[in-house]
């Protein structure tokens, strides 16, 4: 219990850090990502309105029908183009990447690829 105790506290300082370099609005929104060992998923948030603009993930029936698993880098790459496009239709160029304490490499880092080559600005 001890350790996973230190493991979360340590997950939280590091996410305490990255955030407070971060506050979306709504020229340029926070893309926040959580990754757990099955499912992959982001949302958009304007901090100043306190309001989630949009979110996809692999649980959403559009995805969940092209993956085999949610938890891979692939599923990853997958909502990351699913949200360059419901970034176009709602208007949203730019956005501000925050990782949480998760670090830029693997699934993190194939989904912030796919999202740029989508068209996808941060």
């Amino acid at each position: 219990m001890d350790k996973n105790k230190k493991l979360q506290s340590k997950r939280l300082r590091r996410r305490r850090h990255v955030r407070n370099k971060l506050r979306g609005s709504a020229d340029q929104p926070r893309l926040c990502i959580q990754r757990t060992l099955k499912h992959f998923a982001c949302q958009v948030v304007d901090d100043q309105a306190g309001k989630t603009i949009f979110s996809a993930s692999t649980r959403d029936k559009t995805v969940r029908d092209q993956v085999k698993a949610g938890g891979n880098c692939d599923a990853a790459a997958l909502v990351g183009k699913l949200v360059a496009e419901k970034a176009a239709e709602a208007g949203v160029k730019t956005v501000k990447l925050d990782r949480g304490h998760n670090k830029y490499h693997g699934r993190v880092k194939a989904f912030a690829d796919a999202a740029r080559e989508a068209g996808l600005q941060f």
